[in-house]
C-alpha cells in the first residue's frame, strides 16, 4: 500500500517540470508517448553514478522503447559537465530542491552517509506506461547497489 510520498506500482506518477542539463524544461506528462525510465542518482561524478549512468548509456538499445532520463540533486550545469564528459545518451534533470525525489518516495531524510546529507536521491528506477501509472518501482536504501535492470528491461519490452 502506497501512502503520498511513496507512490507504487500501479499509481498515478507524480507529474512534474525540471530543467535538464541543457536548461531546458522537462516535463513527465510531455513524454509519455512511450514508457519512461526515470533513474534517481545520488551525485554527478561519483563512482557508483558514473557506473551505472555509463552502464545504461552504453547499452542503452536494451530499453530501445523507452525514454530514458537521468535525475538527481545536481545543479543543471554540474549536470551538463557529468554528461558532457561521459558522453551520456540520455537527458540529466536536475532536481536541486529535491522535491520531485521526495514526491516519489527516493529523497534520503538527513540520513545519506555518516555525515547525515539532505536533499539527495536514493538510487532508484521507476518505469512508468503511457498512462502515467507507475509499472515499476525499485528505491534502493543502499547507494552502492544497482537497480535490477533485467527486470526493468521485461517491464519495459511488456508495455510495448
Amino acid at each position: 500500500m502506497s501512502t503520498k510520498n511513496t507512490p507504487d506500482v500501479g499509481d498515478a506518477a507524480p507529474d512534474f517540470e525540471l530543467y535538464t542539463d541543457q536548461n531546458e524544461p522537462w516535463r513527465l506528462s510531455n513524454h509519455l508517448d512511450t514508457p519512461v525510465l526515470l533513474l534517481f542518482f545520488p551525485g554527478a561524478f561519483t563512482s557508483v553514478c558514473t557506473t551505472e549512468l555509463n552502464s545504461v548509456s552504453n547499452d542503452l538499445g536494451r530499453f530501445q522503447d523507452a525514454t530514458v532520463v537521468g535525475v538527481s540533486t545536481d545543479s543543471p550545469f554540474v549536470l551538463n559537465e557529468f554528461r558532457s564528459v561521459h558522453d551520456f545518451a540520455f537527458p540529466l534533470l536536475s532536481d536541486h530542491e529535491a522535491k520531485v525525489s521526495a514526491n516519489y518516495g527516493a529523497k534520503y531524510q538527513n540520513d545519506f552517509t555518516p555525515m547525515n546529507l539532505d536533499r539527495i536521491s536514493k538510487r532508484s528506477a521507476f518505469v512508468i506506461d503511457g498512462e502515467g501509472v507507475i509499472q515499476y518501482r525499485e528505491v534502493l536504501v543502499n547507494a552502492g547497489n544497482q537497480p535490477d535492470f533485467d527486470a526493468i528491461e521485461d517491464v519495459i519490452a511488456g508495455l510495448s
